[in-house]
């Protein structure tokens, strides 16, 4: 299902017009989940941080027993050509993605030599500054390593997220504070997630239980460079209660202020605005 407008699809080594099929009824992708994907962000002519995303969709398939077939440095070329049917002042979303074409004897193990890989651009706003959401808690939790592919972007774990989000939403919530295995925050349901408490800001620590996102260390290089003080920790939901700002962090809006985390409530305070502030100036220099 396409999620934005004016679709272009590389597949088969050139651009496609359109929202191009790529994959086959047998391909071990369609029936048995073996897909990556990574998603980068082109707006006002810039794509920041799109070769660590490029580079990080090759780790994701590797993470997922794919073999890449294209160089981080190759998949920034053809991200760059099929831009440039698109004027600078559309917002497209970017997403590589590898699968699964065939499995071995077993069909449960996708062969090395068989990957197939695609490129999907779709126009799809940023957000308004103005935008926030509203939190609960779940049942569902993050997995760890043992038992899910969570060191990589794969599509076989976002069936866990859908379910988070929707039990959110039946509770009249926006988005969901996911714990990790131990009981502690790791994330949202679609994003990183940041609280700030008397001016310093905090961050659930990488513990292999969520993808420590792209966006998300650059929002901490750039506050600490201002003189902010950013704290990887394990932190609770009761922390978070106690919290003076909450926002997250994703690729797809970069910056999210969250005004309630169920009775709790929030403002949308100066440091996501100052986040995003310099986000965006980072992206001007660097894009």
């Amino acid at each position: 299902m396409a999620t934005g407008t004016n679709i272009r699809t590389y597949f088969d080594g050139k651009w496609h017009d359109g929202d191009t099929p790529i994959m086959r009824a047998a391909d071990h992708g369609a029936w048995l989940g073996s897909s990556v994907f990574d998603g980068a962000r082109y707006v006002n002519g810039l794509a920041p941080d799109l070769e660590a995303h490029c580079a990080r969709t090759n780790r994701s398939a590797e993470a997922l027993m794919l073999t890449p077939t294209v160089s981080t440095e190759q998949m920034v070329e053809i991200i760059r050509e099929g831009l440039e049917a698109y004027g600078r002042d559309k917002a497209v979303y970017i997403r590589p993605m590898y699968w699964g074409i065939d499995g071995d004897a077993t069909a449960i193990v996708p062969k090395e030599d068989k990957t197939g890989f695609a490129v999907c651009l779709e126009e799809i706003p940023l957000a308004p500054p103005t935008a926030s959401v509203t939190l609960t808690t779940t049942r569902f939790r993050r997995p760890v390593l043992e038992n899910a592919v969570v060191n990589a972007k794969a599509g076989c774990l976002y069936p866990n997220n859908a379910r988070m989000l929707r039990e959110a939403r039946a509770k009249g919530f926006g988005n969901a504070l996911v714990a990790d295995a131990m009981g502690n925050v790791a994330e949202t349901a679609t994003a990183n997630i940041f609280m700030v408490k008397d001016g310093e800001v905090f961050t659930p620590i990488a513990n292999g239980t969520f993808l420590a996102g792209i966006t998300r260390a650059r929002h901490m290089k750039n506050l600490r460079e201002d003189g902010v003080k950013v704290h990887e920790a394990v932190l609770t939901f009761e922390d978070f209660h106690g919290a003076d700002e909450v926002f997250m962090s994703g690729n797809m809006n970069k910056v999210t202020p969250v005004t309630a985390f169920e009775d709790t409530q929030y403002q949308i305070g100066p440091i996501a605005r100052r986040a995003r502030e310099l986000y965006w100036d980072w992206a001007a220099s660097h894009g």
